[in-house]
């Protein structure tokens, strides 16, 4: 046992040499055996299969809101790449966002900035700045190849890639039920149900902080205040009510210390969100 553990450390170890690299904006290293741009065709495919399986609501006010807040943060994401020098980032990207009638209190974004909201975490975002603060989150993920980076650390503890192996065409060539199984769970396509899609395999603490460091950034440049932020995480702490927490809040923890770290990230944000709405005076309380 110990002779496995240790072979199977030494064969992650020498992937993350060869296949490491850096996450833009933070400067985190993550494992990549697969480039985030390759994912891109699965996630469109499987995006469309969602929606066509699913109750899309193609119009309402709820609708408006979400594709408003959408878009109002693409902006600023976009903005923000290319003032750093990271604008092919976001190439091959093709954005969309729907609602999807369903009580799962769910939000995701596939790679490529295909955005699903789920009408069961509508009334814990309350309004529209609740919706931004879900939405900066999840396209952060996308933002910092959250998705790829999963996937390749599930490819490489099923031995689709070993050692020095890299590119989703030699996981599909290696053992490609395994590389599919893995797209899958990723994003729950496992399930029959369309209901069931989310983050199955969960996302890290790294991960996650990222993805509220990164939101946090994005909404403020929106001209949503970053203060609601700590609002909306300790409302999904409070929906479990001591019971089971949600599946959403199953994979994205809301704990004292998540909203610690968001009140300690709340200055800067609340000097990109100052400039953004020209208010210049604010003391950054409310």
């Amino acid at each position: 046992m110990k002779m496995k553990r240790f072979i199977v450390a030494s064969v992650a170890s020498l992937a993350l040499v060869v296949a490491c690299q850096k996450v833009p904006l933070t400067g985190r290293n993550q494992l990549m055996l697969i480039n985030s741009k390759e994912l891109l065709p699965m996630s469109f495919t499987s995006y469309k299969e969602v929606l066509d399986t699913s109750t899309v609501l193609r119009n309402g006010a709820q609708v408006e809101m979400v594709k408003r807040a959408g878009q109002r943060i693409r902006k600023s994401v976009e903005e923000y790449m290319a003032a750093h020098n990271y604008a092919q980032v976001l190439e091959g990207f093709q954005w969309e966002f729907n609602v999807i009638e369903n009580k799962t209190v769910n939000a995701w974004c596939m790679p490529g900035g295909k955005v699903v909201f789920y009408t069961g975490i509508l009334p814990i975002c309350r309004d529209e700045t609740g919706v931004a603060v879900v939405m900066g989150h999840e396209i952060s993920h996308a933002i910092a190849s959250h998705g790829a980076e999963r996937m390749s650390q599930g490819l490489l503890a099923q031995g689709a890639l070993t050692a020095g192996q890299v590119g989703l065409g030699v996981a599909m060539a290696n053992k490609p039920q395994e590389t599919q199984n893995t797209w899958m769970g990723l994003y729950g396509m496992a399930a029959p149900a369309a209901a069931n899609v989310g983050y199955i395999l969960p996302n890290s603490r790294n991960q996650e902080s990222e993805a509220d460091r990164l939101g946090l950034t994005f909404m403020a440049m929106a001209g949503y205040d970053p203060r609601a932020a700590v609002d909306f995480w300790q409302r999904m702490a409070q929906a479990s009510g001591g019971q089971k927490p949600p599946q959403w809040l199953s994979t994205h923890p809301a704990d004292n210390s998540r909203v610690s770290n968001l009140q300690k990230l709340m200055p800067d944000a609340i000097k990109l969100y100052n400039k953004s709405t020209g208010n210049t005076k604010s003391t950054g309380r409310r």
